[in-house]
């Protein structure tokens, strides 16, 4: 019996000192009812920054097989007379066989947002150990940046 009292004493403190969080419930339909931790409102994005390479770097590998075999030894950007943004990017294979790769360019404004200016991807076949320089051009002159994706062909 007193081990019993005991023990509920137990129970109710640590209820009492790491608090109990109110479970919500939202009903589905009649049949499923789906209960949760949080007691409702807004929720916030999870790993906004992870994996966001795109939205901070000039140049990136779209898949393992890019990242082996694929590298860039350089960006050269120049703005034309008329305002448009060009980019020549030395793209080198790393590997002692050819391949295939596809190349694009999204061009954005200077606050990093498209700017609904992405050229299609384009295939380059590069062949042992070579380097080839692809050229890209902004439709319109609202390109202040730019990100180069690549990933290999299959």
């Amino acid at each position: 019996m007193n081990l019993s009292r005991l023990f509920i004493f137990l129970l109710v403190s640590t209820a009492s000192l790491t608090g109990c969080r109110e479970l919500s419930e939202s009903a589905e339909s009649s049949a499923n009812t789906v209960i949760t931790g949080h007691p409702g409102g807004a929720y916030t994005p999870r790993n906004t920054t992870k994996y966001a390479f795109e939205n901070t770097e000039r140049f990136v590998l779209m898949n393992k097989a890019a990242e082996r075999s694929v590298t860039c030894t350089g960006i050269q950007e120049r703005v034309l007379e008329d305002g448009r943004l060009e980019i020549v990017a030395n793209v080198r294979n790393r590997l002692k066989r050819r391949i295939q790769v596809q190349i694009n360019c999204v061009f954005k404004d200077e606050q990093g947002f498209p700017t609904g200016d992405e050229t299609p991807f384009s295939d380059v076949i590069l062949t042992e150990n070579a380097q080839e320089g692809v050229r890209f051009i902004s439709m319109n002159n609202k390109a202040k940046r730019y990100t180069v994706r690549v990933r290999e062909a299959r």
